[in-house]
């Protein structure tokens, strides 16, 4: 079905894409810096099975719909959006909560994180489209079964995007891990958070398809 070759290039381009910043990146790193390292991994794992919903959205040709329908695409963002603004807003309305990177302890429990990592993944209308432009790039149509084909890539982009991630979402809170336990530190950390949701809410509600 696939070459070892075509494989090496799409993991390739997989990566480089999956390393620049984007929203489902700077949110993973934001809770691994406020939340603590075990957070931040939850929510990488959480935003990288999004990507399943995605994935067979494309497969099934449902993607095209976003792509094409703007009513559909404007209600996906502005509920991202939501999303994000409200996530923003408990941030700041909690922002003297006390925060631990310590192994073990943590202000949220994983499944919240889990779930929160992958509404906020699923919800992004641009993720949608860009599985419906990007895996059909490395599908060989003449092999047949593509479906099959963009499903194989879309589960080798999850593993990929889970692994990276979660590695950078784990240092990032292990470098903030210390300085989190100073109530002043912790403050502005959770403001910062809650600044940056609310940027993330509004470049997605500017976003077309």
């Amino acid at each position: 079905m696939f070459t070892l070759s075509g494989l090496a290039l799409f993991a390739l381009a997989a990566v480089i894409l999956i390393l620049i910043p984007g929203p489902d990146l700077i949110f993973a790193v934001t809770q691994g810096m406020t939340n603590g390292k075990r957070a931040g991994v939850v929510t990488a794992l959480g935003l990288a099975m999004g990507n399943t919903i995605h994935t067979l959205a494309a497969a099934l040709g449902l993607s095209v719909l976003v792509k094409t329908s703007p009513i559909l695409f404007t209600v996906f963002k502005i509920a991202g959006a939501l999303y994000l603004f409200n996530l923003a807003r408990k941030s700041i309305k909690y922002r003297k909560m006390p925060i631990t990177a310590a192994e073990g302890e943590q202000t949220a429990n994983d499944r919240s994180l889990f779930i929160r990592g992958l509404t906020m993944n699923v919800l992004n209308p641009k993720v949608a489209i860009f599985f419906l432009t990007f895996l059909p790039q490395f599908v060989h149509y003449d092999y047949g079964y593509v479906p099959v084909q963009m499903i194989t890539l879309g589960l080798i982009f999850i593993v990929l995007t889970a692994l990276i991630f979660g590695a950078l979402a784990y240092f990032a809170g292990a470098a903030a891990g210390r300085l989190l336990k100073n109530p002043r530190v912790n403050e502005a950390a959770n403001i910062v958070a809650g600044s940056i949701f609310t940027l993330l809410g509004l470049k997605l509600l500017t976003t077309s398809p």
